[in-house]
């Protein structure tokens, strides 16, 4: 072993260098102060495609953002190559903050939440009617997402004329929410979307629903005909759709002043990941009622002061049935 003496300089020894480079660690981060706005339009292999001014930009996000992903709506900051030039890439350094989250998990007992959507204003349920026949429990769990990530949540109603929505409507009643019933002569004919867009105009409007509902069909006949996606059947034998739609993407509306984003179609929609406190705030004739409620009340419980709320009269008993459904819905599989 070689040894050094009292006299050994630091030249004289030598140094590993350091695999990560010799430049010293620093917590200051660039201000990236020439950055400009952009909103994420669709991710596809950690490429975002991105609407930049009046252009489109493909991007990739920084190193500096670590695991923060960009979905969806995103409003972001980009520097780099924003001409959108073939084979350009441009850098997505800072992600906005988000007015909206639509949140899913794969399943009630995922502790993974995956942002779907980032900063819509509302949150269109496309349901069928008949053919694939209407899953409620699937409603009641977009709708409790709608409420917790802060969405206005919309009911479409598609194939009026294999089945009345009576049933679904006498369900979702209490709740007040705006809805839209249409028939597939009326898709066809456009006549179904000149009534949706009326919901629509000036918003940014995210699209879910179980796969072989119309929800794709019905996009298309919304946006620029240079911008609708491909559409799929019903299975005759089980009854479900095919995954045609694989990506989220934001498109404009044909008319001017809103977008509509079209996601894939679910088959469940897990929410493992809601605070069922943020479902009360969906109710403004309930919420005060819960002042006198025992802490971390479920709402469902004979302490629940929002018994004695309805029955003094301070709201209608269907709206706290409704209430206790939804908040429910996480301790039922989606079949039930």
């Amino acid at each position: 072993m070689r040894r050094y003496g009292k006299h050994t300089d630091e030249d004289d020894i030598r140094q590993r260098p350091n695999r990560k480079g010799n430049r010293p660690r620093t917590n200051i981060r660039p201000k990236h102060e020439e950055a400009v706005d952009g909103m994420v339009l669709t991710v596809d292999r950690g490429r975002l495609t991105c609407l930049v001014g009046d252009h489109v930009v493909m991007a990739m996000k920084a190193r500096e953002l670590g695991r923060k992903a960009a979905v969806v709506g995103d409003h972001v900051a980009i520097v780099g190559d924003l001409s959108g030039d073939k084979d350009t890439l441009a850098r997505i350094v800072r992600i906005e903050s988000r007015t909206s989250v639509l949140r899913r998990t794969a399943d009630d007992d995922d502790p993974f939440e995956r942002v779907v959507v980032a900063n819509a204003d509302q949150l269109a349920i496309v349901t069928a009617l008949a053919d694939p026949e209407p899953r409620p429990r699937l409603i009641d769990r977009c709708l409790v997402a709608a409420f917790a990530g802060g969405l206005k949540p919309i009911l479409v109603m598609t194939k009026s004329d294999l089945a009345s929505p009576d049933k679904i409507l006498e369900l979702y009643g209490a709740l007040d929410i705006p809805y839209v019933v249409t028939s597939r002569e009326e898709l066809e004919n456009g006549d179904a979307a000149d009534r949706v867009r009326e919901q629509l105009d000036g918003k940014i409007t995210a699209f879910v629903g179980h796969s072989g509902v119309g929800k794709t069909t019905l996009v298309n006949a919304l946006v620029p005909a240079d911008r609708r996606r491909s559409t799929g059947h019903v299975n005759a034998v089980t009854g479900r759709g095919r995954h045609t739609t694989t990506s989220a993407l934001a498109l404009p509306l044909a008319s001017e002043g809103g977008w509509v984003i079209d996601t894939p179609g679910v088959r469940s929609f897990g929410l493992h990941h809601v605070d069922p406190s943020q479902v009360i705030k969906a109710f403004p004739d309930l919420e005060p009622g819960t002042e006198g409620c025992p802490r971390a009340c479920s709402h469902d419980e004979p302490e629940c002061a929002l018994d004695q709320w309805v029955a003094d009269g301070h709201a209608d008993p269907a709206r706290l049935y409704s209430l206790r459904r939804l908040l429910s819905t996480r301790e039922r599989r989606e079949g039930d």
